[in-house]
């Protein structure tokens, strides 16, 4: 049982120094350019995978779950939902966003062509793979 204490508390002590890491550096990150901004989004994103997946791991290990009281999974549940939550009126709030910005950009003829290019061929990829597979319908 001391390895198990042991790797708790190894645990508990990382999402710590973490968590007071990412605190120290918020202010600054606000005040940096676009690529700072960039990174940081993608070192929270990672982190944040990493402790849901090793959260899930822990919720599919039935001698953890056997012995977790039904509070601290109601406490989990509340948690949980409030960050999907979070995280779906983010992604709808930014995917709006970024739409508006690149119709805007395609208005003043602004957009960069790679993009547009880019985007052009996907498309034309999915239409084909829709009509081969007697798919019409166009999204």
């Amino acid at each position: 049982m001391s390895s198990l204490y042991e790797n708790l508390n190894q645990w508990i002590e990382m999402q710590k120094k973490i968590k007071e890491w990412f605190d120290s550096i918020y202010d600054n990150v606000n005040k940096g350019d676009r690529l700072e901004l960039i990174l940081y989004i993608r070192m929270a994103f990672q982190h944040i995978m990493r402790t849901l997946k090793a959260f899930d791991n822990w919720l599919q290990d039935p001698f953890i779950i056997s012995n977790m009281p039904r509070e601290q999974l109601e406490d989990v549940w509340k948690t949980v939902f409030t960050l999907l939550q979070q995280l779906l009126e983010l992604d709808v709030r930014h995917t709006e966003g970024f739409r508006d910005h690149i119709l805007s950009l395609e208005k003043e003829g602004k957009l960069n062509p790679m993009l547009v290019e880019i985007f052009s061929e996907g498309a034309r990829r999915r239409r084909g793979e829709r009509e081969r597979e007697g798919v019409t319908l166009s999204i």
